[in-house]
């Protein structure tokens, strides 16, 4: 990737979810939601406190997220959708 985020930002792409709910039933696009889970693609170095020292994001490249609804900014690199967010709203790393 030709972008690296700035300070406590992480860019993020979604990960699809099933297009079939547990009874079989296919729903279309028109009904579904954007997921609210993502796969982390690329970490700034972390905000600065006070002191100007750095303090390091606790997420990583790769790791698998949940995020709030209408987290951080859509935005296309290379024809793909992603979403730069601020670490703040990232709600937890899936294990």
């Amino acid at each position: 990737m030709n972008i690296k985020p700035l300070n406590d930002r992480v860019i993020v792409t979604r990960v699809e979810e099933e297009q079939k709910t547990a009874g079989g039933i296919i729903i279309p696009d028109t009904a579904k939601e954007k997921p609210q889970e993502g796969k982390i693609l690329a970490v700034g170095p972390g905000k600065r406190d006070d002191n100007g020292n750095r303090i390091p994001l606790e997420v990583k490249e790769g790791n698998r997220i949940l995020f709030s609804k209408y987290a951080g900014t859509e935005i296309k690199i290379d024809g793909k959708e992603h979403i730069f967010m601020r670490e703040d709203d990232i709600l937890g790393i899936l294990e």
